[in-house]
């Protein structure tokens, strides 16, 4: 089954691209006017069996502010979120790529590459998984996704008690069938901009 889902990620990222790609240049020239600094950003994030990977997002912020962020207590890792409304790191076409999840773009070539799939438990700094429970490792069992349960089922918005929670149970359960209903809720989610900040 595992095999039936790197095909399908393999054709749909080559045919996203392709569909997209007068999209990837737009956003690209928009970014380049909007604030200086690189069209892409990209971050070291921990994948399938643990290996890290750089992973590419169209740059949302002003260029090398995310090194003001600081990762939560172990005490109070559980109960962070991860998005806030009030970021005043994110620059005004940033604001707009992250509410339409346009910024994820460009991860369809990590896809592509085989460190990430279209649908799996959301790929996280190293930081961030130092600070998990021992139980929720587990989830990197599955190639990490441009989407997924946490996402459909609250995004921004979740804990990171309440993500791993979802992330877990998305990795028990997992099914061909149940990565196109994420794929469809994803659709919704961002049309309606939940938990997109």
């Amino acid at each position: 089954m595992l095999i039936l889902k790197r095909l399908f990620d393999v054709t749909a990222s080559l045919l996203l691209m392709a569909l997209f790609s007068w999209l990837f240049i737009l956003i690209a020239l928009m970014i380049r006017l909007d604030s200086k600094g690189p069209v892409f950003f990209v971050q070291i994030r921990v994948g399938r069996h643990g290996k890290s990977f750089p992973m590419l997002k169209f740059r949302t912020m002003y260029d090398g502010t995310e090194r003001k962020w600081q990762a939560p207590s172990k005490e109070g890792a559980l109960s962070y979120k991860f998005q806030d409304q009030g970021d005043d790191r994110i620059t005004p076409l940033g604001r707009i790529l992250r509410r339409s999840s346009l910024d994820e773009l460009p991860q369809l070539w990590n896809v592509l590459r085989g460190q990430m799939s279209l649908v799996g438990p959301r790929p996280e700094i190293p930081e961030m998984v130092a600070l998990y429970p021992d139980y929720a490792h587990a989830r990197h069992r599955m190639r990490p996704g441009i989407t997924g349960l946490a996402q459909v089922m609250g995004r921004g918005d979740l804990t990171l008690a309440e993500t791993l929670r979802w992330d877990m149970e998305y990795c028990k359960n997992w099914t061909i069938g149940l990565d196109f209903k994420i794929i469809w809720k994803t659709l919704s989610a961002v049309l309606r901009r939940r938990g997109a900040y």
